[in-house]
């Protein structure tokens, strides 16, 4: 057996001490005040589930008070660099791709990604004291949507923080990247109107979604440099998703005037569209074209292939992890807010409208 021992100075043992017994005391007036013990307050600091959610909610409002913060010795814990990549949830095909930019971008500077979904923390203060307690560089969060509480916890605690297509309207202070989203809802509308399209509906995404927003704006924009006013009733609402993009395009095609293209807010959306006019006896591009928006795997592989506005995702999530990497190595930002360009990929879901009967 081989034991191995190191030195520690008197100065660094003072000084731990100290760290210890400030937290101590922090730990004991929180607990005397939330009228709990000093471990109950240490499982939630430390993000155990075992606390009953009212006392946990007392604590925590304690804690953001005192703006109390668990310092650890952030990177110290293990000799491998980590950053944390944190989804609102893990259902979106995109997440996969952005993922695999990451990834690449984090091997080639010898960092580790640990991959997650975020918490149900309002508040942050229990998220950001286990991101330090772990020592991670900082966080990519993506398309979810931080509240404010969340965002001064991330700064008192000196997390590194990069968003990629947050919901809402990022905070000037907090680097975002994202793709030209408005550019992209004008190129595909472009398209169609260039087809011969006259009645473009749009399925839009979340109204609380930022790129959803740009979107729309962009389709909108494309009708008014054509000549065309944006006609209410063939604007609706998808939720990004394939269910309600189906139950919005059903509603589309029940008019007594039914558009003759679709243009769509994302590729699962569009498959719900495509679905919605297979059972209500319609041909997709014959009489009725369908644009979607991301250039999922599946888009160029279901029936027909979809004509779809491409996110570079792969280097979206690149430029995410060497953002980050800079602000945790405390260097300079050339920009806050990083779009990368859309392209419209054209496939077999668009076509002339059909021939007036």
């Amino acid at each position: 057996m081989v034991l191995v021992t190191t030195s520690r100075s008197p100065e660094r043992t003072s000084t731990v001490k100290h760290s210890v017994a400030r937290s101590r005391t922090t730990l004991t007036g929180i607990a005397q005040a939330a009228g709990v013990s000093v471990p109950t307050v240490s499982k939630v600091v430390n993000g155990h589930s075992d606390v009953a959610p009212e006392t946990r909610a007392r604590i925590e409002r304690l804690l953001v008070k005192h703006a109390y913060v668990a310092r650890g010795p952030r990177g110290a814990q293990s000799p491998v660099r980590t950053v944390d990549l944190t989804f609102d949830q893990l259902v979106n095909p995109d997440n996969l791709v952005i993922t695999q930019g990451v990834t690449e971008a984090a091997a080639e500077a010898g960092v580790d990604v640990v991959i997650g979904t975020a918490p149900d923390d309002p508040l942050g203060a229990a998220w950001t004291r286990k991101i330090t307690n772990a020592g991670r560089e900082g966080v990519i969060l993506v398309t979810s949507q931080l509240t404010r509480q969340q965002r001064v916890q991330f700064a008192r605690a000196e997390i590194p923080l990069v968003l990629i297509d947050p919901m809402n309207v990022p905070d000037e202070l907090v680097p975002s990247i994202g793709a030209t989203n408005f550019s992209g809802g004008m190129s595909a509308t472009q398209h169609l109107l260039k087809l011969g399209h006259r009645r473009i509906a749009m399925i839009e995404g979340r109204h609380d979604a930022v790129c959803n927003t740009a979107r729309l704006h962009g389709y909108q924009a494309a009708l008014t440099g054509a000549g065309l006013a944006a006609d209410p009733r063939l604007i609706k609402r998808g939720a990004f998703r394939f269910q309600p993009a189906y139950q919005a395009a059903v509603d589309l095609f029940m008019q007594e005037d039914p558009p003759t293209a679709v243009v769509v807010a994302t590729d699962v959306a569009a498959f719900g569209v495509i679905e919605a006019a297979r059972a209500h006896g319609l041909r997709v591009p014959d009489d009725v074209s369908v644009v979607g928006f991301d250039d999922t795997t599946a888009a160029s592989t279901c029936a027909p292939p979809l004509t779809t506005v491409r996110q570079p995702f792969v280097e979206i999530g690149r430029a995410a992890l060497r953002t980050l990497l800079r602000l945790a190595a405390r260097e300079p930002l050339d920009s806050q807010r990083v779009e990368l360009a859309t392209q419209l990929v054209v496939r077999a879901s668009t076509a002339p409208p059909p021939a007036p009967s």
